[in-house]
């Protein structure tokens, strides 16, 4: 009974020491595995840490190396020494101008043709205009001189009628000027202004004789203006005049008989002076590609008499270049001047020709 008794219990023991020996064997196992694992990542490490490393043999090396010859010959070193020397120039043949010159001349032509068999309508006409501006500058600071003279002129002739002026001016502008500071000058000029030819009045419907009402110096302006200019730029120019005289003319008696005011010249005679301000202001720019404009206003406030009397003034010229020689130009003036007229007289030309400027 007791051999039956303590089988059992044997063979329990060696079953447990089995699975003991065997979780030990297991336990070793993974022990050793992380031992293992850890090894690699400090290997990895290290060769990261020593990846630009690299052991060279330096006596190896040694062994390659090149010495330079000496050369055997002695140098001889002088000393370097810096000397001043003076190269004789010769004048140069250039020469400075403080003149600049421009010139503009044009010419345009407008006509029409009917047969007497045309049932369309017409009148056979010839116009012929042209334009003429030369304008100088000298400019040696502080001193500036400026003359500009604009000659316009043109006549059409419609058939059945006799030719009558489609443009008559004469403006000359002389002005000197001394510069103050950047953009002020005191300046001092001097101005004339007229006509060519004789002017009429027509009345077509009535078919009466065309009346006299202008002629040369018939009216003739002489201005004479000293005060300051402001110039900003190369495109504005405004003048202020706060001492300025301007005499007008009525040389042809004539004219009296059909302009009653005869342009604020006295009855009978032909000369008459007032004292002014006068402010003038000129724009003279390329606004486009070939296209240019050049624009006057110019204010006229006579001392002693009612504001009715201030004169204003206003001349556009628009040139559009179509190519080197063709242009379209169109001229518009805008006056009011209570001596000639109590309405605002305004002319307007559009003409396409030749127009040839220089430089």
């Amino acid at each position: 009974m007791f051999k039956s008794v303590f089988t059992p219990l044997l063979l329990l023991l060696m079953l447990t020491a089995a699975l003991q020996s065997k979780a030990q064997v297991t336990d070793s196992l993974l022990h050793h595995t992380d031992s293992l694992r850890r090894l690699d990542s400090l290997r990895r490490i290290d060769s990261l840490v020593r990846i630009d490393t690299v052991k060279i043999d330096s006596n190896r090396l040694n062994k390659y190396r090149i010495d330079q010859r000496r050369f055997q010959l002695p140098i001889i070193v002088k000393p370097f020494v810096i000397e001043t020397n003076l190269i004789p120039v010769g004048m140069l043949d250039y020469k400075v101008s403080y003149w600049r010159k421009w010139i503009t001349f044009g010419v345009n032509v407008n006509q029409a043709a009917f047969s007497n068999s045309w049932k369309g309508g017409g009148v056979n006409s010839l116009a012929l205009g042209g334009n003429f501006d030369f304008k100088t500058e000298y400019n040696k600071s502080p001193f500036d001189y400026t003359s500009e003279l604009i000659l316009l002129y043109g006549k059409s002739k419609n058939k059945g009628q006799t030719a009558r002026k489609t443009n008559d001016r004469i403006f000359f502008d002389n002005k000197i000027a001394t510069q103050l500071s950047k953009k002020w000058y005191f300046f001092g000029s001097l101005d004339f202004e007229s006509q060519f030819d004789r002017g009429f009045q027509y009345d077509d419907v009535n078919n009466t004789a065309p009346l006299l009402i202008s002629n040369f110096m018939s009216p003739g302006y002489v201005t004479e203006s000293m005060g300051f200019e402001y110039k900003p730029n190369k495109v504005w120019d405004i003048r202020l005049g706060t001492g300025t005289a301007r005499q007008t003319f009525v040389l042809d008696k004539t004219i009296a008989l059909h302009v009653p005011t005869n342009y604020g010249v006295p009855i009978g005679q032909t000369f008459f002076n007032e004292l002014a301000f006068q402010g003038v202001v000129a724009y003279d720019k390329d606004i486009m590609t070939n296209m240019h404009l050049n624009a006057r206003y110019a204010l006229f406030i006579p001392y002693g008499r009612s504001l009715q009397n201030i004169d204003h003034r206003l001349d556009m010229t628009l040139t559009a270049k179509v190519n080197k020689l063709i242009a379209v130009t169109i001229n518009a003036t805008a006056l009011y001047d209570k001596d000639t007229s109590d309405q605002i007289q305004a002319t307007e030309g559009l003409a396409l020709g030749v127009l040839y400027k220089f430089p």
